[in-house]
This record gives C-alpha cells, sequence and structure tokens, in this order.
C-alpha cells in the first residue's frame, strides 16, 4: 500500500513538473498576440486593433506548422525512446529537423508572394488590407524564425528540458514587448513595426532552444535519404492534430469575421479581437496542460504501462476543468475594462461586456476538447484526433449559415460558436469511451 501511494506521489511530481511550464509556456504565446494588440490598438485604434487580428490568422498558421511538426517528431521520439529503439529516435529528431527547415523556407516564399490576395480572402477590405499588408510583410520575412523556433519547443519538452523550453519562451515574449515598445510607440513604425517584433522575439526563442539542443547533443541532421520519407510521413501524420488544434482558434477567427464582416462590420470585428485575444490565452493555457503531459502519456504509451496513462489523463483532465473555471471568473470580472486596454472606442468597450458571458459558456467544453485531442495523438490515435480537432470549426461554419439569416444576425454568429465548441466536446467524449473500451 505504501509502494503504491509512493508510486502515485512520484506521477504527480512529474505531471506537474511536466505541465506547469507548458503551460506558462503557451500562455506566454498568447500573450505575444496580446502585447501587439495593445501596443498597435492604442497606437492606431480600432482600425489598427482589426488589421492585426484579421491577419493574424496567417501567423498562426506558420507558428501552428512548426508545432505540428515539432509533436509529431517529438511524440515518436518519446516512444521510440520509451521502446528502446535510440537509433530510432534520433533519426525522428533528424527527420522533424529537416521538414522544420524546408517547411520554414516554402512559407517565407510562399506568404511573401501572396500577402495581398491572403488578406483579401480573410476579409481585408481598403485601409484594413493596406495595414494588413505592412504587417504580413514583416511576418514572413521571419517564416523561418518562427517556424523552427516552434518546432524545436516540443522536443526540448520530451527531452526533459520543460522548464528550459519555458525559459525559451520567456526570452522571446520579453524581447517582443521591448521591441514593441521601442517600434511601435518610440519609432512610430505602426503595424510593420509590432510585426518586426514578433518575429526578432520569435529567433531569440529559437537560438535558445537551437544552444539546448546542441549542448545536450540533441540536435542532428543525420537521417538516411532512404529513410526520409518514412519518417516524414509518420512525423506529418501525428503531426496534423497538434498542427489543427493550435489552428483552431484561428480558424475559428477566420470564420467569426467573414460573417462579421456581413452582419456586424468593423466594429463586430473589433470587438472579438478584443474577446480573441484574451479568451485564446485560456485556450493556449488547457493545450499547455495537454501537451505538457504528452511526454509522460506517449512514454506510458511505448511502455504499455496502461494505469499510468490513465491516471496521467485524470491529472490532466481535472487541472484542465479548475484552469478553464478560473480563467473565466477572471475574464468575467474584468470584462468593462478589457476593451480599454487596446484602445478601443467606448461602443466597442461595452459591446465586449455585453457578449463576454456567451463566449464564457463554451471554455469548460473547450477543457475537455483540448485533453481528449491531446491523449489520441500523444498514443497514435491519429483518426480520433484529427476528428476532434476540425469538427468544431465544421460545425461552426454550418451553424453560422444557418442561424444568422435566420434569426439574431451578428448575436447568432456569437452563439454558434458556443453551440460549435459544445457538440464538439461531446463528441469527444464520445469517441474516448469508445478508445477506452477498444483498449
Amino acid at each position: 500500500m505504501k509502494s503504491m501511494d509512493m508510486e502515485q506521489t512520484r506521477r504527480v511530481k512529474d505531471f506537474f513538473m511536466y505541465v506547469i511550464p507548458s503551460i506558462l509556456s503557451f500562455a506566454l504565446s498568447g500573450i505575444y498576440t496580446i502585447v501587439d494588440g495593445f501596443f498597435v490598438g492604442n497606437s492606431i485604434g480600432d482600425l489598427g486593433l482589426s488589421a492585426v487580428n484579421i491577419a493574424y490568422p496567417i501567423v498562426a498558421v506558420i507558428q501552428a506548422l512548426g508545432t505540428g511538426i515539432g509533436m509529431g517528431g517529438a511524440i515518436y521520439y518519446s516512444i521510440n525512446r520509451a521502446e528502446k529503439k535510440d537509433a530510432q529516435a534520433r533519426m525522428f529528431t533528424a527527420g522533424a529537423i529537416w521538414l522544420l527547415l524546408i517547411s520554414g523556407a516554402a512559407l517565407t516564399v510562399a506568404v511573401s508572394l501572396l500577402d495581398r490576395s491572403l488578406l483579401k480572402l480573410l476579409g481585408a477590405r481598403g485601409e484594413m488590407l493596406s495595414l494588413g499588408e505592412d504587417y504580413i510583410a514583416a511576418i514572413a520575412v521571419g517564416a523561418a524564425l518562427q517556424v523552427i523556433g516552434t518546432g524545436l519547443v516540443p522536443f526540448i519538452r520530451n527531452h526533459g528540458g520543460s522548464f528550459y523550453a519555458m525559459a525559451a519562451m520567456i526570452g522571446g515574449f520579453v524581447t517582443n514587448i521591448i521591441l514593441d515598445y521601442v517600434f511601435v510607440w518610440m519609432l512610430e513604425m505602426g503595424v510593420a513595426g509590432a510585426a518586426w517584433a514578433t518575429v526578432i522575439g520569435q529567433g531569440v526563442t529559437m537560438l535558445t532552444a537551437l544552444v539546448y539542443m546542441l549542448r545536450k547533443g540533441q540536435f542532428t541532421l543525420r537521417i538516411p535519404l532512404s529513410k526520409m520519407g518514412k519518417v516524414s510521413a509518420a512525423v506529418l501524420k501525428i503531426g496534423i492534430a497538434p498542427f489543427g488544434l493550435a489552428m483552431s482558434p484561428n480558424l475559428s477567427l477566420i470564420i467569426i469575421n467573414r460573417f462579421s464582416v456581413s452582419y456586424g462590420g468593423d466594429a463586430a470585428i473589433a470587438t472579438y479581437a478584443c474577446i480573441a485575444y484574451v479568451i485564446c490565452i485560456i485556450y493556449l493555457i488547457l493545450q499547455g496542460v495537454g501537451d505538457g503531459c504528452q511526454p509522460l502519456l506517449s512514454q506510458c504509451y511505448g511502455e504499455k504501462d496502461r494505469e499510468g496513462l490513465m491516471f496521467f489523463r485524470r491529472l490532466a483532465y481535472g487541472s484542465a476543468l479548475t484552469l478553464s473555471v478560473a480563467g473565466c471568473i477572471i475574464m468575467y470580472q474584468t470584462r468593462w475594462s478589457l476593451g480599454g486596454l487596446f484602445g478601443a472606442s467606448a461602443d466597442v468597450n461595452r459591446e465586449i461586456a455585453r457578449i463576454m458571458p456567451i463566449f464564457l459558456v463554451s471554455v469548460p467544453f473547450v477543457a475537455v476538447l483540448r485533453i481528449t485531442t491531446a491523449s489520441f495523438y500523444a498514443t497514435e490515435k491519429s483518426v480520433y484526433s484529427y476528428i476532434l480537432t476540425f469538427i468544431e470549426p465544421l460545425l461552426m461554419l454550418v451553424l453560422m449559415l444557418t442561424l444568422p439569416p435566420l434569426a439574431g444576425g451578428q448575436v447568432m454568429i456569437w452563439w454558434s460558436t458556443v453551440w460549435a465548441r459544445i457538440g464538439s466536446a461531446l463528441l469527444a467524449l464520445i469517441l474516448k469511451e469508445r478508445a477506452d473500451r477498444w483498449r
């Protein structure tokens, strides 16, 4: 009995040693966007805030691609290490790093050539389009830094360096704040200054991560050419889910912005921009719980330790639900001051306070969805993780095509997001029960 209690105590300690730094890292990545919104909003106003908001999904694709590739490689690294296949583990490290390098270069070219077309597709028009182009032009130049920086962080975490991964994120975050102040406020570079601050901050994160990998002897590019295709396919197969999970709030953002243009106009876009900046921090914290316990789940999966896997997953659900409730309380209490934080107009600030409770309804359901999805991709349940990753934006799109024209207009756009997230969480619980019976 005593040895069992000691084992559980050790597992709880291991869980929080991985999860706490991961939560802080993801929270900081969310504050990156808040920092840009704060400086741009207070410098340019609602238009600048809307321009950064409508352009941000392009930035999110860049960072999510790095996260997906890095997580895919890191999961296979952990599983192979748990199965005592060290050579295979290093091969997956090398394959993932090559994918990060290639995708970073490809994104730099693609975003530079297509920035205007992409912004129009996202709904940017007139002066908002011009400001968005200024923002994305700088982001495109540093795309490789962002892909590699975000892609190496999961490897550090799976190598047992959770606190170092957090330090890498903090270094980039502090750099971003300082440069936002210098570029946007002191030098009056506008949205372009905010973009350069983001790029340089991500560059600091990348360099810090590279130093760790090199010092630990874990950075490698050595992989037989004959194995590259198979390794890449495996990494991408797993990486699609964490990529989609990182993109999910931004897919929602794209859908909401596109429909809000028709029903609520620029004011509705600015309103959701302020809400999205803050509520996405909660979503990222919840992802931090899921991705933080991923190395432990993958290790238990590789070792065939079902009891440990289920124990860590229960801890993840409990932690995520607790954090979601705490986040809802904080956001509800501060809802009247959020617009002022970003320099929004008085009308936009009132609208934020009015509709914030609608969005808070779905936050605990997002907690369930994030943890379930993370547990699926950590244990090679790729199909289930794909379903849960992309069902939310699909449901949202269907609801927004049908409900706003029938009744309520803009307010039904807000409620469509809530019902889509609730439906996705219920599906997650159904798939979890099915997967557990299969095991």
